[in-house]
Order: structure tokens, then C-alpha cells, then sequence
């Protein structure tokens, strides 16, 4: 968690500190705040002076201080486990997984407000959490979900635009051109075309991510409508929050889907920053390109199979395994599959992870949600034998350095619970939730005056004519 040294922000804001614990019963200390301040930009626009001077003091005083040593490795494998990004709202250790500003995702359902009591934390409220560092009260949530559903108009043009696709395209592709045709109101791109200083950056950076993040729900429900229930669209209910909002859109009534929205959008919204859809957007918001530019680049990354497409064929592959063996698989006919399955040349979609090296904590979330909902499910019950049998085997196998389960491996069957089996659709959804933490990263990239990003690259042959001289 984020500790500001600041005395008078922490008089003006009158923060209380509350004890938490973690699940492994160690002690945090969380910033509560109870003033009566409500408005976002200007909580932001309180703390950015004082982040402004504690990266320059950083620079200035430990800009020489090495981080690591670079190897063959490192260059020829992805770049894994190489430290190159600054990246503050959030941070993935390979043992514990992600934390929020600090806080683990059982921390962040304590703390941060829900809809209800004991219920699943709002989106609205990682949101703040994201952008300020601090836990927001539900007074403060409840004001950034009216103004989130205030921005949450698009024009007619991007309709059509999606319109002008065939409607076979692929979800993701669809999405990503909408949100294209939303960047000609970009309030960056106007305000840099008139000469606005670098040091106002932030300002219309946080207005275009804000109405970005407040739009994508809007356009993902457009495009499942499309392609799935005959074009016939649902309003917005300005009555209900950022999650169970996108998930009535879609058309989806259950207040047990709403709760599910909830914390599929909070657990999907931030990875650190080197995960391909993050570290794109970063990219290219580092050339100046305005949020709507820099997410549609995001989009296209978390298309790929080995990012965010991958939750789609964890349940085609689940299906599959029910289709030929039925749903009372026995875990030694579930290994016999699986085996099969890496014998033919293919992975077993949803384990396995490029940094963690345990469970996911997101899968645990959604493994505790399906226990507390739906126990009898046969789906969630494969995936519990999954669990059981997998890791061994990929151990067994030796080449996999984590071989347990990924976030991916149980959301598909959460929602196809709930109705929303079309799987193809299912990378949309981690779109609209990576809208949150790649936005909030984009705000305090302008505000922190982060420069284009640049790094050297070297051919083979630099490499062989390098190696041979150390």
C-alpha cells in the first residue's frame, strides 16, 4: 500500500488508518479515507505534485543503481524476468501473485465497497484504488459510478462502423474497431493539436480514460447483442453500478451474474506491466498517442492466443473433454485425456503462467465463488479434477515451470453458468476489465512525464560476436 508523507494531504483528506489482515494473518495498515471529498480528478490532481517529486528525488539520487544483469536469456526468451517498466498500479510476485496498490485480491474483497454486504468488490472502487492508492469509501464509489454512467454515451458513427464488419468477425476485432472509431472525440488529441503544455498533460488524458472506460461496456454489449441475439440492444440502467450494468447490456438479469461481473471486471483489470496488452498500451500511449489509440493497440495484443484469448479455449477444450468422455470423467480417464492432449503436439489451456510460479489468486477467487454458487455444477466440478490432475502431470512432463492453474482455467465455466456460453466472446469481457488498470496507468504516465519508450535491439550475430569476447 501506498504511504503518502505528505502531513497536510493526510490532514486535508482526514485518513484513518484500519488493520487488516491478509490471508496469511500478517498485519497491513490501510488508508481509509472518510472525508467528504468525492471527486476523483481532484483527488488525483492533490497527489500527482507530490509522485512528481518522489520519481525525480528517485532519479536523481539512485538513477546509477542496477536493477540486474541482462543475459542471452533474457534477449532471445521474451524478455522474461528482465525489470524495464515503471508500472504503479499494481505488482506480480511469482509466489504471492497480484497486489492491487498493495493489496492481494482477499484484501481487496475486505476492504473495497460492494453492492451489497459481504458481496463482491465494485469496480468502481479498484478504480480509485488504482488511481489514488487509497481505499475509497462508498460514498466515493458511489460518486465515480454516476459519473462513470454520465460519460457513458456513444456516438451513432461507432455503431455503424461495427456495422460496416461482417458479423462472422471475430468479437475482439469488432471491439477493437470501435473503440478506433470512439478515438475522434479524443479530448488529448484536440488539446495537444492547440499547444498544451507537457505539464497539463494529464488533464485531458484523464478525461479521454475516464469516458474510455465508461464507453467499452457499452460498445462489448453492442457487439455481443450483434452477433448473438439478433441486433436487439439493451439501454443502460443508470440505476446500477459499472459491473452489473455491462452484464444487464448483455442481458442478464440474475443478481448472482451481476455479483459474478463484479469481480470478473476487478480480478481482470490489472497485471503489472508486462503482460502484452498492458505493456502495449504503455508503448504506444509513450509516443503520445492518446488512451483510445493506445487500448485499441491493447485490444489487438490481448487478441492473441497466448494472452487473453486463451480463456476461450479453456472451455472449448472443457467441452471437448465432456464430449468424448462424458461429464462423469474419472480423474484417471481425466488423465489419459490430458495426456492425449500434450501428446498431440497442444497445451492444456488455462495453466501454466509467464511469472507465477503458484495458483493463480484470481483463479482461487473464482474457485470460491463457484464453491458458494454453484457447488453441483458438472462443468465447475471437471475443473476441480482438472486441478487434481493436471499439475502432476505437467510436472511429470519436466518442461513446465508453473503448472498450476491460470485465471483463465475457471471463468469460462462461471459464465457459461449464467448463460453466456459463447465462448468466442469471452476475451471481450478481459478487454472491458483491462480498460481499468491500463487507463489508470496511461494517467499516471502523462502525469509523472514518463518518456517514449526505446529500447536497444541487437542481432545474432551482435550476440555471437558479444558472447565470444566475454
Amino acid at each position: 500500500m501506498v504511504f503518502y508523507r505528505s502531513v497536510s494531504l493526510l490532514s486535508k483528506l482526514r485518513s484513518r488508518a484500519v488493520q487488516q489482515s491478509n490471508v496469511s494473518n500478517s498485519v497491513r495498515w490501510l488508508q481509509v479515507q472518510s472525508s467528504s471529498g468525492l471527486d476523483l480528478r481532484s483527488e488525483l490532481q492533490d497527489l500527482i505534485p507530490e509522485q512528481q517529486d518522489r520519481l525525480k528525488k528517485l532519479k536523481s539520487e539512485h538513477g546509477k543503481v542496477q536493477l540486474g544483469n541482462i543475459t542471452v536469456d533474457m534477449v532471445l526468451g521474451g524478455m522474461r524476468g528482465m525489470t524495464g517498466l515503471l508500472w504503479e498500479t499494481s505488482l506480480l510476485d511469482p509466489d504471492e501473485g497480484i497486489r492491487f496498490r498493495g493489496l492481494s485480491i482477499p484484501e481487496c474483497q475486505k476492504v473495497l465497497p460492494a453492492a451489497k454486504p459481504g458481496g463482491e468488490p465494485l469496480p468502481e472502487g479498484l478504480l480509485w484504488l488504482l488511481l489514488t492508492g487509497k481505499v475509497p469509501s462508498k460514498e466515493q464509489v458511489n460518486s465515480l459510478s454516476q459519473e462513470l454512467q454520465s460519460r457513458a454515451t456513444v456516438p451513432d458513427h461507432v455503431y455503424k462502423t461495427i456495422d460496416a464488419l461482417p458479423i462472422t468477425a471475430h468479437p475482439m476485432t469488432q471491439f477493437a474497431t470501435g473503440v478506433m472509431a470512439l478515438q475522434v472525440q479524443s479530448e488529448f488529441q484536440k488539446a495537444y493539436e492547440k499547444g498544451i503544455h507537457k505539464s497539463k498533460f494529464w488533464e485531458p488524458t484523464y478525461e479521454d480514460s475516464m469516458s474510455l472506460i465508461a464507453q467499452v461496456p457499452l460498445v462489448a454489449a453492442y457487439v455481443y447483442r450483434r452477433m448473438y441475439k439478433n441486433g436487439n440492444t439493451i439501454a443502460k440502467d443508470e440505476s446500477l453500478d459499472y459491473g452489473a450494468n455491462f452484464a444487464h447490456m448483455l442481458g442478464f438479469s440474475s443478481p448472482d451474474m451481476h455479483e459474478l461481473m463484479r469481480l470478473y471486471v476487478t480480478i481482470h483489470s490489472d497485471h503489472e506491466g508486462g503482460n502484452v496488452s498492458a505493456h502495449t498500451g504503455h508503448l504506444v500511449a509513450s509516443a503520445l498517442s492518446d488512451p483510445y489509440l493506445s487500448f485499441a493497440a491493447a485490444l489487438n495484443g490481448l487478441a492473441g492466443p497466448l494472452h487473453g484469448l486463451a480463456n476461450q479455449e479453456v472451455l472449448l477444450w472443457i467441452k471437448s473433454v465432456v464430449e468424448e468422455c462424458g461429464e462423469n470423467i474419472s480423474k484417471e480417464q481425466l488423465k489419459d485425456y490430458v495426456w492425449k492432449t500434450l501428446n498431440s503436439g497442444k497445451v492444456v489451456p488455462g495453466f501454466g503462467h509467464g511469472v507465477l510460479r503458484k495458483t493463480d489468486p484470481r483463479y482461487t477467487c473464482q474457485r470460491e465463488f463457484a464453491m458458494k454458487h454453484l457447488p453441483e455444477d458438472p462443468l465447475f466440478q471437471l475443473v476441480s479434477k482438472l486441478y487434481e490432475v493436471v499439475p502432476p502431470v505437467l510436472t511429470e512432463l519436466g518442461k513446465v515451470k508453473n503448472p498450476w492453474p491460470n485465471v483463465d482455467a475457471h471463468s469460462g465455466v462461471l459464465l457459461n453458468y449464467y448463460g453466456l456460453t459463447e465462448a468466442r466472446y469471452f476475451t471481450v469481457l478481459f478487454g472491458v476489465s483491462r480498460a481499468l488498470g491500463i487507463c489508470s496507468q496511461l494517467i499516471w504516465d502523462r502525469a509523472l512525464g514518463l518518456p517514449l519508450e526505446r529500447p536497444k535491439s541487437v542481432t545474432v550475430e551482435w550476440l555471437e560476436n558479444h558472447c565470444k569476447k566475454a
